[in-house]
């Protein structure tokens, strides 16, 4: 006898005492896709969490020490710190931009970072980085391109020479270029001689510049930090110009070697003119005769009727006697403080030097330059 119940308790045939455990429904795949997704994000979510906090706790990542090997990179005008950081990292010369960009923001260093191509090493940490790129001996020449560094004090007859040895101009050509003031871009006041207008500095010389682009350079170079030091209106109130000022400081950078005496020799110089005394300098004397190789001059020069011989021409000379740097103009424009008449270097080697209100401490002075002159070791008699 059939018994539909039973049938449906048991499922059809199985057997008598067994019973199936009731299934529930199974779950919709897309509802199953959500939850893991929900949970990947999650996952996700936490190591982007935990990445920014560990960056934050123990900084960018960084390399350690000084680099090794070598790699040339190319730091272009007006970069600012995140470009130069981006620059850095592509090149493997930091292990990471943020740890440049982060030192950037807060060393002053980064302001001496100039445009150019700089040789540095691979791998090097951001600190050391720093210290390369903020250090102008690292700038070198793109291919094709040689630097000229002009020392302070340079005169055009050494200049022409050292633009000669470090580039492909020769010596003629800038000899021709100095010859056409007007292309040059000299001030009026300069009257066509560009001797103390040819400014002190490091160039870069492309493969295609001519000696009169250079030479411009120089003295557009003169004429910024001119501007920057507001020449004109701080010598109108020495009673100068701005000639007579770049004459002053080019004859400091012969009578000094000290940065800590360029004031004080300006002052005497002023004290003179003001009181009507000849300068009496050998430095312009030497500059008229052509004299090279030490600091003295022979009576023969001193008797010469150059208007740079000021032991007989009275007042500054006619105009600069080589090419002042930035720290004796500045000295120039701030004299120090003092009654001085007279100075004399009495150490040709370490430049010290005697300054003197009298002719009788002067006179003292000198005998104590003579002394070193005879001695078995001294240099620069």
């Amino acid at each position: 006898m059939s018994d539909s119940g039973l049938d449906l308790m048991t499922g059809g045939s199985s057997g008598p005492g067994r019973r199936r455990a009731s299934t529930p429904p199974s779950k919709p795949w897309g509802r199953r896709i959500v939850t893991l997704l929900v949970i990947l994000a999650l996952v996700l979510g936490g190591y982007f969490v935990w990445t920014k906090v560990s960056g934050f706790i123990s900084g960018p990542a960084d390399y350690s020490g000084t680099g090794t090997g070598s790699v040339t990179v190319e730091i272009p005008q007006n970069s600012n710190g995140q470009q130069i950081a981006d620059i850095l990292a592509e090149k493997d010369v930091v292990k990471s931009a943020e740890a440049f960009y982060q030192l950037a923001l807060k060393d002053s260093r980064f302001q001496a970072i100039q445009a150019g191509y700089y040789k540095v090493k691979k791998q090097m940490s951001a600190e050391a980085a720093m210290k390369a790129l903020s250090d102008k001996r690292n700038i070198v020449g793109a291919p094709g391109e040689s630097r000229v560094t002009i020392p302070e004090g340079s005169r055009i007859k050494s200049i022409t020479k050292i633009i000669a040895a470090r580039t492909k101009i020769s010596a003629a050509a800038v000899t021709k270029a100095l010859k056409d003031p007007d292309a040059l871009g000299l001030p009026a006041v300069a009257k066509g001689n560009p001797e103390g207008y040819l400014f002190p500095a490091t160039y870069s010389v492309g493969a295609k510049t001519t000696a009169t682009q250079l030479l411009k350079q120089m003295v557009a170079k003169t004429l910024s930090v001119a501007k920057d030091l507001d020449i004109g209106t701080r010598a109108r109130a020495l009673g100068l110009d701005g000639e007579q000022v770049l004459t002053v400081a080019s004859i400091l950078e012969y009578e000094a070697k000290k940065d800590s005496d360029y004031p004080k020799v300006a002052r005497v110089l002023y004290n003179r003119l003001k009181a009507g005394m000849l300068l009496q300098l050998d430095s312009t004397v030497s500059y008229a005769s052509g004299r090279e190789g030490d600091v003295f001059t022979t009576q023969a020069e001193r008797d010469s009727d150059s208007p740079y011989n000021t032991y007989k021409a009275a007042g500054l000379p006619p105009g600069p006697i080589g090419s002042p740097g930035e720290k004796t103009i500045e000295a120039a424009l701030n004299p120090a403080d003092g009654d001085w008449l007279y100075f004399v270097a009495v150490n040709l080697e370490t430049g010290e030097t005697v300054f003197s209100n009298t002719k009788a401490e002067h006179d003292a002075a000198v005998l104590k330059l003579q002394e070193y002159c005879r001695s078995a070791d001294a240099k620069g008699c």
